[in-house]
């Protein structure tokens, strides 16, 4: 199947494995590493209200995680720089599995530094930590509204009872304990519905891995500079020990030409002929880690900015959205009493 143009067509579906994404991910963390990297959701359940199943097999937590993929896709074809990557476009279009499974298990070791990146590390962190424990306790909260709720279905069941032996006060005793039974039901309906603005949260939570990924590369990248840095400082010292004849160190060479005498003026100029090429060679190599460090922090900072916009936005709307579900349960318990106050003029 071809477009008009000669170039294959997408397939209308393709299937993906979460371990495609996970791979897919770490080819972008690889490739752009100054980038923060859109998370991907949880591959198993964490901080699930207990009365919902943590089975990984679960049709609600499987819709979840594919609506949590849907968004990581999403988030990466509106970043103006990871959308026009080819192995992104293969992902979308065709099986690219053999392209990056070469990344499989491919991780870096970083050596940190505190320097620069420490304050947005530092948030990074402070945010993991804030996250985690707003979701730790929404989901007692959301425990001990489940048990109030249910609670309330004994009103219904001691009303029911009740109007069995009234007369005159039996439909209204009745048509009371309904609305409670009713209110008591509607609690399962109403967790399962925030469990989606758990996971709005939740994809910030792994966020701030993708944050530190950044930091720890700029990390890295410093680490080398001052490596380059201290390795051309010792050539040029080695070079000014020649040409003086001064040890400003103690040296294995410098303890030999003490025990078997000075080398040749030959040796000597071969010596410093070898160390003034690798001189150049390390001014040339700091000045490279100089310029890829410089683009490093210039390309990190104009996405990190990117970035703290759209959290700002995306907390926001999550946040809001939630306040507006508790107001809406809030105003649903309201009626469930007014209905019932109701009921009880009516006796």
């Amino acid at each position: 199947m071809v477009n008009k143009g000669g170039t294959p067509a997408a397939p209308d579906t393709l299937w993906r494995r979460y371990s495609e994404f996970e791979l897919l991910r770490t080819y972008l963390l690889v490739t752009y590493p100054y980038i923060i990297i859109p998370p991907l959701p949880e591959k198993r359940a964490e901080f699930v209200w207990h009365k919902l199943s943590a089975d990984n097999l679960d049709p609600d937590f499987v819709e979840r995680r594919r609506v949590g993929l849907e968004n990581f896709l999403l988030r990466v074809a509106s970043h103006h720089v990871l959308s026009n990557d080819k192995i992104f476009f293969l992902f979308l279009t065709e099986v690219c599995r053999q392209k990056i499974a070469h990344l499989r298990g491919k991780k870096l070791t970083f050596v940190l530094l505190y320097r620069r990146f420490t304050a947005l590390k530092q948030y990074s962190d402070e945010l993991n930590t804030v996250v985690s424990q707003l979701l730790r306790v929404r989901a007692r909260v959301a425990d001990r509204l489940y048990g109030v709720y249910k609670v309330h279905g004994n009103y219904g069941r001691v009303f029911s009872e009740w109007s069995a032996i009234e007369r005159e006060m039996g439909d209204g005793l009745q048509s009371a304990g309904h609305h409670m039974d009713t209110y008591a039901a509607s609690i399962d309906d109403i967790l399962e519905e925030e469990e989606h603005y758990a996971d709005q949260l939740k994809e910030y939570l792994f966020y701030t891995d993708a944050v530190r990924s950044v930091c720890k590369k700029h990390e890295l990248m410093q680490y080398e500079l001052e490596m380059a840095s201290q390795d051309l400082a010792y050539k040029k010292q080695q070079k000014e020990e020649l040409v003086t004849g001064t040890v400003r160190v103690f040296s294995l060479k410098g303890m030999t030409s003490k025990l078997f005498g000075s080398e040749t003026q030959e040796q000597r100029e071969s010596r410093l002929s070898a160390i003034e090429q690798s001189i150049e060679e390390g001014v040339e190599a700091v000045m490279e880690k100089n310029t890829e460090c410089r683009d490093f922090v210039s390309a990190a900072w104009e996405d990190i900015e990117r970035f703290k916009e759209q959290k700002d936005k995306d907390l926001r709307e999550a946040l809001i959205s939630y306040a507006i579900m508790q107001i809406s349960m809030c105003k649903k318990g309201i009626q469930v009493w007014s209905n019932a106050k109701d009921c009880f003029n009516k006796m």
